[in-house]
């Protein structure tokens, strides 16, 4: 199937939210998103920014020691952290798949650790840091077109 890639460049982590502020615009429920990138590349930022935009007002974490946060705005949005994450089977073991429904968007920081039991179609999101410019982030989005 083809894939879309577009690419942006954020210049600071309010510009990393906006991008992510501007993103959950597309988004609809059953989607999921893996973000790849190292760490302190702004994966939670940009989570931060789709959240503000699907009308979540709690506050946003990384859950990297809880492994996925869940949030109720014009769906429900799980944030998951696999970093610490031994396999794919881990995941399996705590129910991974019944996050995965209709009525919620989720967003996997760190997805291409477990890139084997992603749903099909997962929009996959890499930020890296801009070797000119330490604060400017390189964001590519790749996703299926039909």
């Amino acid at each position: 199937m083809p894939r879309e890639i577009r690419k942006f460049t954020t210049h600071s982590e309010k510009e990393t939210f906006e991008l992510g502020y501007r993103i959950s615009r597309e988004l609809k429920a059953g989607d999921t998103i893996s973000l790849e990138g190292d760490l302190g590349t702004g994966k939670t930022v940009l989570t931060k920014g789709i959240a503000a935009g699907l009308g979540i007002g709690n506050p946003i974490t990384s859950p990297t020691f809880t492994l996925v946060n869940s949030y109720e705005g014009r769906c429900i949005l799980h944030h998951f952290d696999v970093y610490r994450v031994g396999d794919s089977e881990e995941l399996l073991e705590i129910g991974w798949e019944e996050y995965f429904t209709d009525d919620a968007i989720c967003i996997v920081e760190w997805g291409d650790r477990i890139s084997d039991i992603l749903p099909e179609n997962t929009i996959v999101i890499r930020l890296e840091r801009d070797e000119r410019d330490y604060d400017s982030r390189i964001i590519t989005i790749e996703k299926e077109i039909l």
